[in-house]
């Protein structure tokens, strides 16, 4: 994984906050969490960072597979060999990472056809958060963007 500006001692501090979220999540969790969202990243330009593309490598779908190998000139077959794998939950990902369409700029060369899972990274503005706070302590260490949105969630 690429470092990000925190600290291993901030990174621990907000992951026991995330903790104490999922054992007593607020009833406004889901609200609270697209509000930091939507302002860390209006502050925030994912360009200086791409850690995501360069540490992670997000789950593949039918639908993003299609999309990416028409865009692509592709058979979905030959897209699958070139550029993913399966892993041991038998879920696609990418073979590659850093991704194989990250640029030296930080550009994704199929951004409007991107998976789903990057469109929505790092997942901090989805319904149902409560069930998502294992997988936003995993993006801690890969996106600095999610220690700013816990910071503003409020316990219950």
């Amino acid at each position: 994984m690429q470092p990000h500006s925190l600290n291993q001692k901030e990174i621990a501090e907000v992951s026991e906050k995330l903790r104490c979220i999922r054992k007593k999540p607020p009833a406004n969790l889901d609200m609270q969490f697209e509000k930091a969202h939507d302002a860390v990243f209006a502050e925030m330009d994912c360009l200086t960072c791409a850690n995501c593309c360069k540490s992670a490598s997000p789950m593949i779908f039918e639908k993003d597979i299609e999309r990416l190998s028409k865009h692509l000139k592709l058979k979905p077959g030959a897209f699958i060999e070139k550029f993913l794998f399966l892993d041991t939950d038998g879920i696609f990902a990418f073979r590659q990472i850093p991704c194989s369409f990250l640029g030296s700029d930080n550009y994704c060369s199929v951004y409007e056809h991107r998976p789903k899972a990057c469109r929505e990274y790092p997942h901090t503005n989805m319904r149902k958060m409560h069930t998502l706070l294992k997988l936003a302590e995993k993006n801690l260490h890969i996106c600095p963007a999610v220690t700013k949105i816990v910071a503003c969630i409020e316990n219950a």
